[in-house]
């Protein structure tokens, strides 16, 4: 059965004015109630890619991996300086005799004799003639592996070094205790006192000492002949103005400034061959005594 408006209002009203237990009147809302949950809605779509993080720590070392292929072979390095004549080696066994040879026809061997003795003789002379070239006219004086040649020409270290290059040698080095009283007899024979040799102090970047080193960058071992004040004052550390070493006409060395101006002795090794080619080129190891 419906009810009617006024009905429904005065069943309003009655409801509206409920008194509590403490006076106080329940209002009435319009508030609805939470229903059931409902279905899962489905999955939106992706976002943008968020901002790069921070660096993480660095993770454990990995484990060693296995050796790599072996390279390729490198350049060839430039050839390092000639080093000293060995020792002379063992004879070796006697080889087997030759097969017997063909009879030799008669000659008259008296007019060849004749021939052979004069070119002897005529060699003799030229050998005499070529030594007194050497020792007498050019001042040479010689080993059995090299000519040294006193320059008369006052010139620094520097300079005295590049002359004897362009002569096809280097400045004179005295490597063995003969080779010393040699060319001190030479220097006391010209009534000179002192000139330069090829030894020079080598600074030691490492450490800051100093060395010293030959002509041909060889390190001064075994023989010295260092004077007695060069030995007191240390001649491993010289200063470094006075790093040149000049060779005295008694023998001994001392240290000189670079600077300073002098005669100076260059050594030549000696031919074992003539220079290949034309154009009047020089062997190696021949001097040229006219200043280039």
């Amino acid at each position: 059965m419906q009810m009617t408006a006024n009905e429904a209002s005065h069943q309003n009203g009655r409801h509206s004015h409920i008194p509590t237990h403490r006076g106080i009147s329940e209002v009435c809302t319009n508030a609805l109630l939470p229903g059931a949950k409902g279905d899962q809605g489905a999955i939106g779509e992706v976002g943008e890619e968020g901002k790069l993080g921070k660096n993480g720590p660095p993770g454990l070392s990995g484990v060693l991996g296995e050796m790599g292929l072996v390279g390729e072979v490198g350049h060839t390095g430039k050839m390092g300086p000639i080093g000293e004549r060995g020792i002379k080696g063992d004879p070796g066994y006697i080889g087997l005799a030759g097969f017997k040879g063909k009879p030799g026809t008669t000659c008259d061997c008296g007019r060849y004799r004749k021939v052979v003795g004069q070119l002897d003789v005529n060699v003799g002379k030229l050998r005499n003639a070529v030594k007194f070239l050497k020792n007498v006219i050019l001042g040479l004086k010689e080993t059995e592996e090299r000519y040294y040649l006193l320059v008369k020409e006052s010139k620094r270290f520097g300079e005295a070094s590049m002359n004897c290059k362009l002569r096809g040698g280097t400045l004179a080095m005295p490597k063995t205790s003969e080779t010393n009283q040699l060319m001190a007899e030479y220097v006391s024979q010209t009534g000179l006192m002192r000139v330069y040799i090829g030894v020079q102090a080598q600074s030691n970047d490492t450490d800051g000492t100093s060395g010293h080193v030959f002509a041909d960058s060889s390190p001064l071992q075994g023989f010295t002949a260092w004077s007695q004040e060069e030995e007191l004052n240390s001649p491993v550390s010289p200063h470094k103005n006075s790093s040149c070493v000049e060779l005295l006409r008694s023998g001994t060395w001392s240290h000189v400034e670079c600077e300073a101006a002098m005669f100076f002795i260059c050594e030549f090794p000696k031919s074992r061959r003539r220079g290949a080619g034309g154009g009047g080129g020089r062997g190696r190891g021949t001097p040229a005594l006219v200043p280039s």
